[in-house]
This record gives C-alpha cells, sequence and structure tokens, in this order.
C-alpha cells in the first residue's frame, strides 16, 4: 500500500542548495574572461567561486558543518554534468546556419583541455572542503561571523589557485608569476566580498528560519 510521508526542508536550505547548484556550473563559464580590477587581473570565474565560498559558510553557520560539506560533495553532480555536457555539444556537427563568428567563438570559449577540467575538479573539491573545515573551526572560536568567513576564504583561495595553476599548467608555461598574481587577487577579493555576502546570507537564513518547505513523497509499505 501507499502512503504519503513528509519531509520538511528549510526554504533558505532549498534556495542556498539550488544557488549552490548553479555556481558551480557558471564558474567555469565566466572563468574564460580574464578581468582588470584596477592592477589586479583575475580570471571571471571568481565571483561565482566566492558565492560557493559564502554559500558553503553559510549553511555551515546555519545548519552545521555537516550540511556544508554535504553540499560541497554533492556539487560534484552538478559540476561534473556540465563539463561532460559541454564537451558533448562541442562534438555534435555545428548547424551550418549558426551565427558565424559564434562557430569559432563556441569552442574556444567553452572547451577546455583535459587538464583544466581535472584542475577544475580536483581544486573544487580540496578548496572548498578546506573552506568549511576552517571556517566551522575558526567560527568556534570567533563570534564576528565576517572574520572566520574572511580568513577561511583567503586559505582556501590560495590553496585552490596553487592546485588549480600546477595541475593545469605545470610543464606548459611558468607558473610562479601566475600563482602569485591570481592568489593575490583572490586574497583581496575574499577580503572584500565574502564577509558581507556571509553576513547577508546568515541573516538571511536566521529571519526566514522558521520557513519550510514540506515535500510529500509517496512510499511504498508492506502489509
Amino acid at each position: 500500500m501507499r502512503s504519503s510521508s513528509p519531509v520538511t526542508i528549510p526554504s533558505p536550505l532549498l534556495l542556498y542548495s539550488v544557488l549552490y547548484g548553479g555556481m558551480t556550473c557558471i564558474a567555469g563559464i565566466l572563468g574564460a574572461k580574464q578581468v582588470a580590477l584596477g592592477p589586479l587581473a583575475v580570471e571571471a570565474g571568481i565571483f561565482p567561486f566566492l558565492l560557493l565560498v559564502a554559500i558553503s559558510s553559510a549553511v555551515a553557520r546555519l545548519y552545521g558543518r555537516a550540511f556544508a560539506d554535504r553540499l560541497v560533495q554533492f556539487g560534484f553532480v552538478p559540476l561534473v554534468t556540465a563539463i561532460l555536457l559541454t564537451w558533448l555539444v562541442i562534438q555534435l556537427p555545428t548547424d551550418e546556419g549558426m551565427y558565424e563568428p559564434a562557430k569559432a567563438a563556441f569552442p574556444i570559449v567553452l572547451g577546455q583541455s583535459w587538464r583544466l577540467m581535472a584542475a577544475g575538479i580536483v581544486a573544487y573539491g580540496v578548496s572548498m572542503t578546506l573552506n568549511v573545515h576552517l571556517f566551522s573551526r575558526f567560527s568556534r572560536r570567533w563570534k564576528f561571523v565576517g572574520l572566520s568567513g574572511a580568513i577561511a576564504a583567503m586559505l582556501s583561495q590560495i590553496v585552490d589557485t596553487l592546485i588549480f595553476i600546477t595541475v593545469a599548467f605545470y610543464g606548459t608555461r611558468p607558473i610562479a608569476a601566475l600563482i602569485a598574481g591570481q592568489a593575490l587577487a583572490k586574497v583581496v577579493l575574499s577580503l572584500l566580498l565574502v564577509p558581507a555576502v556571509i553576513a547577508l546570507l546568515v541573516r538571511f537564513g536566521q529571519r526566514f528560519h522558521g520557513r519550510s518547505m514540506v515535500i510529500t513523497a509517496d512510499t511504498r509499505e508492506a502489509s
């Protein structure tokens, strides 16, 4: 026989989970552009990536480290799926009627070598897991969430840069200057953006903490 089993999910957690999945997909696409922010030069994928940092930190603060770790683990699903689908679409034949400049631009912008893809996956897993660990540890010591988030973000972004650039470019181009420049830019942006975004997400989550979405699922029971 069938019975309805209600599952209650906090609305902020559901919202943050959906947003997190979207940011894992868009980070690789935006990373195709290098942006100049005054004296800093950084790939634009850092913006959704810092949102990932802030969201995972806010989830750790609101719902505990276990939820944040699970969010990071589930993030591999949209990340790898997006990479595979992008690769598949590039392999498919191009319609002759497609806008001519876009024919050449599409594979250039979205196409990545296996090293870049591997670098992105490994760097994501290590740096995001480290960020949740550090944020959870620091937030137990300090009351100011922004300070915990800023330090955790800076350290995890340095590790992210080391892993990504080493895996992606070691042996093909000089990496020391590239690592230094990217790490500096990410540290500065982590200080400027992450604390404020974490505080905003935590405040929103606390305000709507009592609001939940009840999902009713059919389950089978032996009679």
